[in-house]
C-alpha cells in the first residue's frame, strides 16, 4: 500500500529533518525540468511529492494522517482476512463436492464391474454420469484392474486342493457338531477391495 512516507522514501518514524532531506532529493529527481521527454509523468510524481511533504512536515496534519492511516490499515487488514476466510471456505466446499463426486463415480464403476461389464463399458457409463474424461479413465482402469485381480484370487481360492477332501461321513465323524459345507476364503485382493472402497460383494 502506497503511503505518504513511501512517496518520500522515508520510514513512518522519520524525523522532520529526514523528511526535509528526502523531499529535496525526490523533488530534484522528479522536477519536470530534469525529465525532458517525460514531463507528464514527472509532473504527476512531483505533485505527489509536494503534497506528501506538505502534510508530513506539519505536525498536526501528520498526526491526523497517521491516525487515519492506522484506522484504514486495520480496516484493510480485516477485509483481507475476511476475504481469505471466504476463499478458504469456498476451497473446502469445492473439495467436499469433488470428493463426493469421486466416491459416487467409484461406487457406480464398482456396481457395473460386479455386474460383469468390461472396462470400456464402465468408462462410458462414467462419462454419461458427467464424469470428466481423465477422471473417468482413471476410475475405470483402477476398478477394472481390481475386479480382474479379485476374480483371479477367487478362482485360486476355489481351486481343488491336491490332497483329496474328506467325505461328508469322515468329516461328520471327526466333528459331528459342525455341518460341513464348501467354504471360500477371501483372498488378499478381496480384502484390499473391501478396505479401499468399503463395499462388500
Amino acid at each position: 500500500m502506497t503511503t505518504l512516507y513511501t512517496t518520500l522514501g522515508v520510514q513512518p518514524d522519520a524525523t522532520l529533518d529526514e523528511i526535509k532531506r528526502a523531499y529535496r532529493r525526490a523533488a530534484m529527481k522528479w522536477h519536470p525540468d530534469r525529465n525532458l521527454g517525460r514531463e507528464t509523468e514527472a509532473h504527476a510524481a512531483f505533485q505527489e511529492i509536494r503534497n506528501a511533504y506538505a502534510i508530513l512536515s506539519d505536525a498536526g496534519q501528520r498526526q491526523i494522517y497517521d491516525e487515519v492511516f492506522e484506522q484504514e490499515m486495520r480496516r484493510w487488514q480485516e477485509e483481507r482476512e475476511a476475504q481469505e476466510q471466504q476463499e478458504r471456505e469456498a476451497q473446502r466446499e469445492r473439495q467436499r463436492v469433488a470428493q463426493e463426486h469421486y466416491e459416487k463415480m467409484v461406487a457406480v464403476a464398482m456396481r457395473f464391474a460386479d455386474d460383469g461389464h468390461n472396462r470400456d463399458v464402465i468408462f462410458g457409463v462414467l462419462l454419461g454420469r458427467d464424469c470428466e474424461a481423465e477422471l473417468a479413465a482413471r476410475i475405470a482402469d483402477s476398478v477394472w484392474a481390481l475386479q480382474e485381480s479379485r476374480q483371479a484370487s477367487g478362482s485360486a481360492a476355489d481351486a481343488p486342493d491336491t490332497e483329496p477332501a474328506p467325505t461328508p461321513a469322515e468329516a461328520a465323524a471327526s466333528n459331528p457338531d459342525e455341518v460341513t459345507r464348501p467354504r471360500r476364503h477371501p483372498g488378499v485382493f478381496d480384502s484390499f477391495w473391501h478396505g479401499l472402497f468399503g463395499i462388500r460383494s
